[in-house]
């Protein structure tokens, strides 16, 4: 795990990153003006350059950091991964905004129940990959060894059982459901995970929509609410088309007006090809002409 000052400042390094990545400049220059903010007593200056060694050779930045593992974690190295593939429709933008606010809870908190469903919801609303995400999420080192074991568990059986069953089933709400049928000296079937408070939420949540059950988690557990993906905005494109059809039905209402008026001139519909337009009246044309 890395001190406390090292995730103030990769939130900081994250969030500035988001805020200036639409003034058109390559996020390689971008990371180097965003390094000299950066506490120089971290090594976040220093993975800053090797990543931006990796952009410059490689052209990604999933490659650097998970050369990095020792100091970004796996999950900081899917998410990133995750949107940098082609056709993916997972942003970068939205990667650092669910970086950032992770970053920002690490620094702020060891509630592995907390990284858990901020990681786990942050796959679930991007429709990430399950699979790979929760390998890479039992590799970061805030879980211990019943975490992660239980984090392959749940890569294996989910979509064969319910996320609040397998949530319930590690909680500390089952293990006294365990000890008032089975005699208060029964052991617990598997370790225990999650507290009486996460055991009777995701009991009341199961067979539900899961959304449900996070909504209902970070009210309780206080984790960062999780970046969701914003709608497209259709009145900025809607705005340029209203004003082209506009100027077309004005163009149509004053050919209407000059057709009334027998004052249209349909020269200026010519196309240039044609060259310059002479006006040769049929008296000045020769006698042979005439009726050519």
């Amino acid at each position: 795990m890395l001190d406390h000052e090292e995730f103030v400042e990769q939130a900081h390094f994250f969030r500035t990153l988001l805020e200036r990545l639409g003034q058109d400049t390559p996020i390689q220059e971008l990371m180097l003006q965003v390094k000299h903010e950066i506490l120089a007593t971290t090594k976040l200056p220093y993975a800053i350059d090797f990543l931006v060694a990796e952009l410059k050779h490689h052209g990604i930045m999933a490659q650097g950091m998970s050369r990095l593992s020792h100091y970004f974690t796996p999950f900081q190295t899917f998410i990133v991964e995750e949107s940098e593939k082609e056709r993916g429709r997972f942003e970068f933008r939205m990667a650092l905004r669910i970086l950032c606010r992770d970053a920002e809870y690490r620094s702020q908190s060891d509630n592995r129940q907390g990284f858990f469903f901020y990681q786990f919801e942050s796959i679930c609303r991007n429709r990430l990959n399950y699979d790979r995400g929760l390998k890479a999420m039992s590799d970061d080192p805030s879980y211990d060894a019943d975490w992660k074991a239980w984090l392959l568990l749940v890569r294996k059986q989910l979509g064969i059982l319910d996320l609040a069953d397998l949530i319930y089933g590690r909680s500390q709400d089952f293990d006294d459901y365990r000890k008032r049928k089975l005699g208060p000296d029964t052991p617990p079937a598997a370790p225990v995970l999650f507290g009486v408070k996460e055991g009777r939420i995701a009991h009341a949540h199961r067979h539900k929509d899961p959304l449900l059950l996070f909504a209902a988690m970070q009210r309780h557990l206080g984790y960062p609410q999780v970046p969701r993906p914003e709608p497209i905005d259709t009145i900025s494109q809607l705005i340029p088309q209203l004003q082209r059809r506009l100027e077309r039905l004005e163009a149509r209402i004053k050919l209407l007006e000059d057709e009334q008026k027998q004052d249209i001139d349909i020269t200026k519909f010519y196309s240039s090809s044609q060259g310059p337009r002479v006006d040769l009246s049929f008296d000045d044309l020769p006698v042979d002409e005439r009726f050519q």
